[in-house]
């Protein structure tokens, strides 16, 4: 191998390590959703109550021609409802079925190293790291990386009692 090859593998390597996140805010902490997993951004309007659902689901809404489960992440996290202004969702898909996730707002997309990535700390908020695949230190902030198979896994897959 001579060393334009060993460079251009380096660098491959290098581009392999990292990874692209979305960021995102719910209750003033910074989470960090893989872009990988993020199809819209979107402002949610018109969501459908469903009669009986689990409290976190917002309810249904129509995003071009798709049905979508807003799931809001206040209510799942056991934070108080924002107060004013517009919320934000992130639409992501999971077992084939797509969600809205109903957050405060939508910061920029980093790329950041997954050498960097930590486990969760001892002392994070036990509603964050039911969430959570983990964290990035950022400057001055900590992003809890948002697992949605952590996520949205632990609220299907407990069975239904009927009343």
């Amino acid at each position: 191998m001579n060393v334009m090859e060993h460079k251009l593998n380096a660098d491959q390597n290098a581009a392999d390590d990292m990874i692209q996140y979305v960021t995102v805010v719910i209750g003033g902490q910074l989470f960090g959703l893989p872009i990988s997993q993020v199809h819209d951004v979107f402002v949610p309007e018109s969501v459908t109550r469903v009669p009986m659902s689990a409290p976190e689901v917002q309810g249904v809404l129509n995003l071009r021609g798709r049905i979508v489960t807003a799931i809001n992440m206040r209510r799942r996290l056991h934070l108080p409802p924002l107060k004013d202004g517009q919320m934000m969702a992130v639409g992501i898909e999971y077992k084939q079925e797509s969600y809205g996730l109903v957050i405060d707002t939508v910061g920029e997309v980093l790329t950041l190293s997954s050498s960097s990535e930590e486990p969760n700390p001892s002392n994070l908020d036990r509603r964050w790291a039911e969430i959570s695949g983990g964290v990035h230190r950022l400057d001055g902030k900590l992003m809890v990386i948002l697992d949605v198979d952590r996520l949205l896994g632990s609220m299907f897959t407990e069975p239904m009692v009927a009343a």
